[in-house]
């Protein structure tokens, strides 16, 4: 992360060199024919160059004016000649009397480089430093001829060869094809029918088939089918994330045949809810949220548009190829489309700030190297992040390929892109929460005002007092401080807070306004995360050069070493196109058009990642792990896949199907793998042949996820608002996190309140405002993943926290009490009510056994509620703030008012029912925590 106060005239100065430097206009100029290089010159530029522009170059090569000891390493002659020492950094033939071998062996303690020890040099860097200078130090600024990489997709060892830093320095590494296994074509295994048994042949899903074959090679038998209620349950919360209601339990099990149940996903593939469910999936991969982060975790007013849009997309079946090249470039696609300007917020999902304090250079940067990355790890599985400073070190990588990807996103510009609401797009709830808004801001504003005319006052009385009629009879320099003056010191540091309340309430007033949170292409615009509408400029600012792109040595934004035309990954290119390799994979160099050519690259049929790197995802969905265990990485530091045919089958199948995701999810579900029980038949064998039971010889139990938890619980009891889309809402979260300090820039952001109606606050998770700095910690301690980086795959740790959310948090206990009170009301006995409470928690009747100990134990709690009858708890009405005044270095408090008032309807409370409905909701809450409920099987 950036820090502003951390800037240095000379940084600032190095980065205005680069800005200037990205004016100029680069001049290709011819090369003639010249000899071969030498051995000794290919040795310099595949071991030695890459060294010096990793390790060396970030502090002894980046611009003139910047250079650490004086030591200027970009030519033989000033490398050989030292720095500031005054002494020869290079003894030419004798390594062992040269400063320069001796430092980076780290033998002298005076000096070693690289300082940091995680950069040091190892054992075979160090014997390449020996021998170049040993023999000559040999020099030259030409360049090794490129190799071919469409050898990279042949069955044998490949040598793959690109530029990176300077020159094509890509070591020439060779990688064995199982190593860059997701490199090789996408091939159409024939399907091993012969591993089924006959009675599952008349089903004939090639899923299984290849499943079974391996679970035959290491002699593991497959699980028998589940029990209908755990199917249904199973594939309710895979499709919907809700939970199934009895009725279509019991209206299932009394159906037979496969018929049935291929019908049962179709119609859960229906639902509206479908589509949130995907969406929550994405959002994992893509880190949306609602606020921007750092330190102005600003809200982002119309980013919920690209949420919903995503939901839209999912109901659709919009195919995954389309899907790829709206979200890159739909701006590109369809300048006009409305929904296509909407997709495009992918682009800035991820969290980035730039405000006055910021040198622009640098933060454009950090979003040209977040976007690179979200790019590479959402559609390709690939980190190219270790590709910035160096060629990759385990990957067909290079870092040209690293910043030629990133030269796509360079015309790249920020905006809020009026775009009308269209008739889909949910604006129900704009006018109450509109006028709270506004009330808000003008209770703020007549604070300042307050200030203001204290301020005024004052001024006229210094006036009068000095003997002057106006200001303009003063001398600048001789004015009273006219925005502070005649304020206390509490008063000067309030006026500083309510200006920052005031910007906040702007920029949400800005979410009930027809904006797209989106971009579009030209030169720099003078973004600011901090305006409250940064609105795409005309056609005359439109105009201008488009930011260059440079290799970076090291990484280092005032280290540009070649400019880099935008391309694709190298090692990709034209290996499923061996006629025409070139066909596909062109990136064009104007202005316009270059996303969208990437777009259409990654969405091609012949990318050898991109159906893999999806299908995989969905098959995790559904598994629990992908056939690759890591998602977002397909490299050689990433998983291999437990079954590469059934991947390269269901991609090709995928494809085949024209790319759809309704499809795909039919395909698997009608599985005998996905339909098996989660007991294993020889639980010892799987636990010494396969303890992760990544051959699937059983379905394998998981839990629900956050989102699952909390959303299940409102649809139990009753209380889930079904209702689609529109800005974030604010449910209620545990009192002590939500009234926290939330600090932005120097001041303080208004409390976290929740909406004051239930049916607000009760909506899907989904649909809950999400801040970056600010999270639920029911939904934290239950590994929902923050929105930083991509989520690959969510963890699914069991911790003592978790406990106590959910066995004492406030939220499971008032939605205990809620489905208490709602099952009081329809059982006439203390027997109804608690096979009531099973069969909607658990989706069965209790056990005798364990009907008699729920009795008895609501019983023994209706005695201790009528002899403890709860004590009222009043909602908080203000919150002590307390902060140090950056001026004075004294500290300060105030009190804020909530928003809290008699309008607001909480949740029903234990000292709204009586003993027996109290009773019944300490059932409720044990069921509520019970693994039968938590876990689907």
């Amino acid at each position: 992360m950036y820090v502003p106060s951390a800037l240095t005239a000379r940084t600032f100065y190095s980065s205005l060199c680069f800005a200037l430097l990205m004016s100029l206009p680069f001049v290709e100029t011819a090369t003639a024919e010249v000899a071969p290089l030498t051995v000794q010159e290919k040795f310099y530029l595949q071991k030695i160059r890459p060294l010096l522009e990793q390790k060396c170059l970030g502090c002894h090569g980046s611009t003139p004016d910047d250079i650490k000891g004086e030591y200027n390493m970009l030519t033989r002659d000033s490398l050989i000649k030292g720095g500031e020492s005054g002494e020869a950094a290079v003894t030419v033939g004798k390594p062992e009397q040269s400063p320069f071998w001796n430092a980076v062996t780290w033998k002298d303690d005076s000096i070693q480089m690289p300082p940091q020890e995680r950069n040091r040099l190892n054992a075979t860097e160090i014997a390449d430093v020996k021998q170049w200078i040993a023999q000559g130090a040999i020099w030259t600024d030409r360049e090794l001829p490129p190799l071919t990489t469409d050898n990279a997709s042949q069955n044998t060892a490949t040598t793959m060869s690109t530029s990176g830093g300077q020159s094509p320095t890509w070591t020439n590494r060779t990688y064995e094809p199982a190593e860059i296994w997701a490199y090789q074509p996408i091939q159409r295994p024939p399907v091993p029918w012969n591993a089924l048994a006959e009675k599952q042949t008349s089903r004939q899903n090639p899923i299984d088939a290849f499943i079974q074959r391996k679970l035959k090679q290491k002699q593991l038998p497959a699980s028998p089918p589940a029990e209908k209620k755990a199917l249904v349950r199973r594939a309710t919360y895979d499709l919907t994330g809700l939970p199934p209601t009895l009725k279509q339990i019991s209206k299932f099990e009394k159906n037979q045949g496969q018929f049935d149940w291929s019908q049962l996903i179709k119609e859960l593939m229906e639902r509206p809810q479908y589509g949130e469910q995907m969406a929550q999936m994405w959002i994992d991969v893509v880190r949306y949220a609602d606020t921007s982060g750092f330190a102005n975790d600003y809200e982002r007013p119309n980013a919920w548009r690209y949420r919903d849009y995503l939901v839209r997309s999912f109901n659709a079946d919009k195919p995954y190829d389309r899907f790829i090249i709206e979200q890159l470039a739909g701006d590109e696609l369809a300048p006009e489309d409305p929904e296509l300007l909407i997709a495009t917020g992918y682009l800035r999902s991820g969290p980035w700030e730039h405000t006055g304090m910021s040198v622009a250079a640098v933060t454009r940067q950090l979003f040209l190297d977040d976007i690179t990355q979200s790019v590479g790890v959402s559609f390709l599985a690939h980190s190219f992040r270790c590709a910035k400073c160096h060629d990759h070190k385990f990957d067909p990588v290079p870092t040209r390929d690293y910043y030629r990807i990133q030269a796509v996103f360079a015309p790249v510009q920020f905006a809020d892109r009026k775009v009308d609401y269209q008739p889909y797009e949910n604006i129900s709830g704009f006018a109450d929460m509109k006028a709270r808004t506004e009330r808000l801001l003008a209770e703020t504003q007549a604070q300042q005002q307050l200030f203001k005319e204290k301020t005024d006052a004052a001024i006229a009385a210094w006036l009068k007092e000095n003997g002057y009629q106006n200001l303009k009879q003063v001398a600048a320099d001789k004015r009273p401080p006219l925005k502070w003056f005649g304020l206390a010191e509490l008063e000067k540091s309030l006026l500083k807070i309510n200006n920052k309340r005031i910007a906040y309430f702007e920029r949400e007033l800005k979410r009930y306004e027809p904006y797209a949170f989106s971009v579009y292409n030209g030169p720099p615009n003078n973004y600011r995360s901090t305006k409250t509408v940064n609105l795409i400029p005309g056609a005359k600012q439109k105009q201008g050069e488009i930011q260059q792109t440079f290799i970076l040595a090291g990484g280092a934004i005032t280290a540009p070493t070649d400019k880099v035309t935008p391309g694709v990954l190298s090692a990709v290119a034209g290996s499923n196109s061996i006629k025409e390799p070139n066909a596909w994979n062109t990136i064009p160099q104007s202005t316009e058009g270059r996303r969208l050519a990437l777009a259409r690259w990654i969405a091609s049929s012949n990318n050898t990642l991109t159906a893999r790197v999806f299908v995989n995802r969905i098959w995790q969905m559904h598994f629990g792990t992908g056939l690759v265990a890591t998602p977002n990485n397909f490299g050689q530091k990433g998983d291999s896949p437990s079954h590469p045919e059934l991947l390269d089958w269901l991609a090709t199948w995928f494809m085949d199907h024209g790319w759809s995701l309704k499809q795909l999810h039919h395909l698997i579900m009608t599985s005998d793998t996905y339909q098996q029980s989660s007991h294993p038949v020889n639980a010892e064998r799987v636990r010494t042949v396969d303890p992760s039971n990544r051959l699937l010889s059983h379905f394998p139990t998981r839990r629900m996820t956050a989102e699952q938890l909390r959303d299940s619980l409102l649809s139990l009891t009753g209380e889930l608002n079904p209702e689609m889309g529109g800005p974030g809402v604010f449910p209620e979260i545990n009192w002590e996190v939500a009234l926290q300090p939330r600090h932005i820039m120097g001041s303080v952001a208004p409390a976290y309140q929740p909406m004051p109606r239930r049916e607000q606050r009760n909506r899907r998770t989904l649909y809950a405002f999400r801040y970056r700095t600010l999270s639920d910690p029911m939904l934290e301690v239950f590994n929902r993943p923050g929105s930083e980086s991509s989520c690959e795959r969510r963890d699914e740790t069991t911790v003592t926290p978790q406990a106590f959310a959910l066995f004492n948090g406030q939220f499971t206990h008032d939605r205990a009490l809620a489905l208490a009170h709602k099952i009081r009301q329809e059982s006439k006995t203390h027997e109804d009510a608690v096979q009531l409470a099973f069969q909607q928690v658990l989706l069965r009747v209790p056990e005798s056994s364990e009907l008699q100990m729920a009795l008895k134990h609501v019983q023994q709690m209706q005695t201790y509620h009528k002899q403890h009858p709860p004590q009222q708890i009043p909602l908080p009405r203000e919150v002590k703030r307390e902060m140090i005044e950056e001026l004075t270095g004294e500290s300060f408090s105030w009190t804020e008012n909530l928003d809290l008032s008699e309008n607001y309807k909480q949740d029903l409370k234990p000292w709204d029912v009586d003993a027996a409905t109290r009773a019944l909701a300490e059932l409720c809450l044990v069921l509520m925590n019970s693994n039968e409920f938590i876990y689907l099987r």
